[in-house]
């Protein structure tokens, strides 16, 4: 299976982004993700299900930030996951993305992790929400108004 992986990184269809230990602060060798350079290819494969705007979400940030020229990890702190941590020289930037977390218990899940970072570097929840609901030092920005920055 990682000669396939390898096969599909090596084209540039998949990216991957390893997984970091935010308190332990290295790099963990296993529960990497993948991400897709052409979102076309996975409605193709999977069909045009939008149950999933979320993890499309997902992909389109992963790919601004590479295109932004962030190197791009996966956050582990505990027994929570941070979608991104994007760095660039001494620069770091955390960020959750979400379609909405008007709900509370999806509110909770997305800002959750965040909260227990204990460093002072930038943290977002993008979502598609018109109305941000920031909190703690974390900003919700629109998802939209991300891609439209650079």
């Amino acid at each position: 299976m990682d000669g396939y992986l390898q096969a599909l990184k090596d084209a540039f269809i998949f990216y991957e982004a390893g997984r970091y230990d935010i308190k332990g602060k290295q790099y963990l060798k296993s529960l990497e993700k993948y991400y897709l350079v052409d979102m076309r290819l996975r409605s193709l494969i999977l069909g045009e299900r939008m149950t999933d705007i979320g993890r499309i979400l997902e992909n389109i940030v992963y790919l601004e930030l590479i295109r932004r020229g962030y190197q791009v990890s996966i956050g582990k702190i505990g027994n929570l996951k941070v979608d991104f941590i994007a760095q660039k020289g001494d620069e770091r930037i955390y960020y959750q993305v979400a379609a909405t977390v008007l709900d509370p218990s999806t509110f909770q899940r997305e800002f959750r992790p965040l909260k227990k970072i204990g460093d002072h570097y930038p943290k977002y929840v993008l979502t598609m929400d018109e109305f941000p609901m920031g909190e703690d030092g974390i900003n919700q920005v629109n998802i939209i108004d991300f891609l439209l920055e650079a």
